[in-house]
């Protein structure tokens, strides 16, 4: 060996145990080496701590010799393909002696197809590269340990398996990818670990694993390695069957229970329940409430409670706070068993910037953008993804994937897109910087969006998404063909908002604001909407929905009950926030659970019974949800009696024969002899009416229903005389 070898041995020697080598891989594990003038093999470990470590080779020991520190070495007389050489270690320290499986004689996992997709931002299921992966290479089964980090001059796997020493599990840099990795045999399911980073400028960051599956519970924040996805045993084959022939859900009722786990019931004792205790409760609740789907506030695992989920660190991990993954997946497995669709909320526009996250991940703006006027929410205290850089296209597009098909959700509800879309977005002038030409628009979020509907949209068929985007841009869910993002639904949050100023006047002064009801239908069709009443408007001050209604706790009720009836009537999706579908009195509370013993009272036990009822209605008439998004299932009655604060309308079916008529009174008054111009002669069946007892309203109604009359009313020739109750609507049915 030559001086100048010498002297870059010596050197790699000291930064392996100072802990600033880049090159594990170059010093320890087995290398040819010429000993005495004879070829040979050496063998190098780390081992802090250790009192003495032996080289066990087809049963044969040989002591190792300590070089420097807590390095040491053997070497053995030359074979054929030292490569091939398969060797083990026995460790002996002050609590016994172990026998490990060198990490440092296996060669590169990840091959080069994987590593150009990553690359290119294309890869559309990176969890099977990325984070700890179980693996087995020839007949030694470990961990595989993959993470993005082309910036770090070094990256080691901490863990309770070495101490947390980042000296000891040093990974190898796969250039020019920037991913680093490591495969060390004989870990298990369950130990703990993170990343320790040392940046360009010596700095040692300590992160959790971007991919981990699994992450302990906070405030700790480590990630959990957790290999169980693809032996989870699922229960729900008819449903995944026919989610992937249904065609999707444009023509079908949608009725979405949005939910936040944590909150919906808890122990008496005030602890939450687990993901099971939920599954035990919530789909059969929610099935035997009619609705079709539940929609759970972000369950990806978050450092703050307080976020509600919204400020996500592991993204691929479900929160550790109620279970395990697999925990998570049963709750989803029985709520297909119930019939009850799994919407998640999903946040890829921006996250938090706690030191053990995704900011700054190896001592660069990685995932975010380096200047703030792009990669920066001051209002939300959070950085924004830089969706011009391929490999954070790559982790966003496999995360969706992910959750789609590694947890079989049902969809995926996109949060804050207007954020994502405008480069503006709540930012004064100064603080934003124009794209290339000139405009507001996120050229490169638009871009990703697009990729990321074709993509679930192919790859997760019968599954659907759905845009929180407030603003008039266009063509949220046409088709990306067309020039649209691609979404499969749009939140309809301008009818949110118009319905619930107008329900917040006072009775008497609504006929001043009746195009506040109105206004919806001149752009209803222009996309595929959503009508929510979310977590959002329950929050913050805003009261809870029975709380806006004025009046007296009857008027309040009554005005929820119709403005429930006009919801249910509307074109459009239905989504309700847990708790508004019995009245709940006080504003959402994170920390604590609904007020279910507000049951126990007649008034909110009617609240629930007529939204029980409505969701029965509204599944089993086509006219209420097969043509939601065209002209031609819906025809005002009478937009236009302002006066008396009473709208009507007719929904169609997609034949154009079958139809319903809704009536709905905003005023405390009671209207007989109110005369309802209808399409056809014949008997009219009063479906439901909001003001019947059972529902804690006054029984005022038409004794099942009317005959239509040849009297010409609303420009048609037959008419129905009904008495419209105060504060009611009424469904109607030939």
């Amino acid at each position: 060996m030559g001086s100048g070898t010498v002297a870059k041995d010596r050197n790699l020697l000291q930064s392996l145990v100072a802990g600033t080598c880049s090159d594990p891989f170059a010093i320890l594990g087995r290398h040819r080496v010429t000993t005495a003038g004879r070829p040979a093999v050496r063998i190098r470990t780390l081992q802090p701590h250790a009192t003495g470590v032996d080289l066990v080779v087809d049963g044969v020991v040989t002591p190792m010799t300590r070089r420097v520190n807590d390095l040491f070495e053997a070497v053995l007389p030359w074979t054929a393909e030292p490569e091939t050489l398969a060797y083990r270690l026995r460790v002996h320290g002050a609590h016994g002696s172990r026998d490990i499986v060198d990490p440092y004689q296996f060669g590169p996992v990840l091959g080069d197809f994987d590593l150009h997709l990553f690359a290119e931002g294309t890869h559309e299921r990176a969890w099977e590269m990325l984070g700890a992966r179980r693996r087995t290479i020839g007949d030694i089964t470990g961990v595989h340990f993959a993470v993005w980090a082309p910036n770090a001059q070094r990256v080691s796997v901490v863990a309770d398996f070495n101490g947390w020493d980042g000296r000891t599990h040093v990974m190898r840099r796969l250039v020019p990818s920037g991913i680093w990795e490591l495969f060390v045999p004989g870990i298990e399911d369950g130990e703990r670990y993170k990343f320790e980073v040392r940046t360009a400028a010596g700095h040692l960051l300590t992160k959790a694993d971007p991919f981990a599956r699994a992450a302990e519970t906070p405030p700790l924040t480590a990630s959990i390695v957790s290999t169980t996805e693809e032996q989870y045993r699922w229960d729900d084959a008819e449903w995944m069957a026919g989610r992937a022939a249904s065609g999707g859900w444009l023509d079908r009722p949608m009725s979405i229970y949005e939910l936040h786990l944590g909150s919906w019931r808890r122990h008496p004792d005030g602890t939450p329940l687990s993901y099971r205790e939920l599954a035990d409760a919530v789909p059969a609740y929610v099935a035997e409430m009619g609705y079709t789907h539940v929609e759970l506030l972000p369950v990806m695992e978050h450092p703050f409670a307080g976020s509600w989920g919204y400020q996500v660190v592991g993204f691929f991990a479900p929160t550790g706070r109620f279970g395990s993954p697999d925990d998570f997946r049963y709750f989803v497995s029985r709520c297909h068993q119930h019939g009850i669709g799994v919407i998640l909320d999903w946040v890829p526009g921006h996250f938090p910037k706690d030191a053990h996250g995704l900011a700054q991940f190896d001592g660069t703006a990685l995932y975010e953008h380096i200047d703030p006027r792009r990669g920066e929410h001051r209002e939300w205290g959070t950085l924004v993804f830089n969706y011009g850089r391929s490999e954070v296209r790559t982790f966003l597009l496999s995360n969706a994937l992910y959750w789609l098909e590694m947890f079989h959700v049902d969809g995926l509800r996109v949060d804050a897109v207007a954020s994502m879309l405008y480069l503006d977005y709540s930012r004064p002038a100064g603080e934003w910087i124009p794209n290339q030409q000139g405009g507001r628009e996120n050229v490169e979020a638009v871009a990703f969006l697009r990729q990321l509907n074709a993509a679930t949209h192919a790859h997760a068929p019968g599954t659907v998404t759905l845009a929180e985007e407030s603003t008039s841009w266009p063509g949220v869910s046409r088709p990306t063909f067309t020039g649209g993002l691609g979404f499969t639904y749009k939140w309809n949050m301008g009818w949110m908002h118009d319905m619930l100023a107008y329900v917040r006047q006072d009775p008497v002064h609504r006929q001043w604001h009746h195009d506040q009801i109105t206004f919806s239908m001149l752009y209803a069709f222009s996309e595929n909407f959503v009508l929510p009443f979310s977590h959002d408007e329950v929050v913050y001050g805003k009261r809870s929905m029975l709380d806006k209604m004025p009046g007296d706790i009857w008027q309040k009720h009554a005005t929820l009950r119709g403005l429930y009836g006009y919801l249910f009537g509307h074109p459009g999706k239905k989504l309700m926030f847990m708790g508004c579908e019995f009245g709940q009195w006080h504003e959402w509370n994170h920390d604590g659970s609904l007020d279910w013993p507000l049951l126990d009272d007649v008034l909110h036990k009617g609240m629930q019974g007529w939204v029980r009822d409505l969701n029965r209605l509204y599944r089993q008439e086509p006219s209420l949800y097969q043509v939601d998004f065209d002209q031609a299932g819906f025809d005002w009655i009478d937009c236009h009696d302002r006066e008396n604060s009473i709208v009507s309308f007719v929904r169609r079916a997609r034949d154009g024969n079958d139809f319903t008529v809704i009536v709905v009174n905003f005023t405390p008054v009671p209207r007989p002899q109110y005369r309802v111009g209808v399409p056809e002669s014949g008997w009219y069946r009063e479906l439901l009416n909001s003001d019947a007892g059972i529902y804690g309203g006054s029984n005022l109604g038409n004794d099942g229903g009317r005959m239509a009359d040849a009297v010409p009313a609303d420009g048609r020739e037959y008419s129905l005389e009904l008495s419209v109750p105060p504060l009611g609507c009424l469904f109607l049915k030939k």
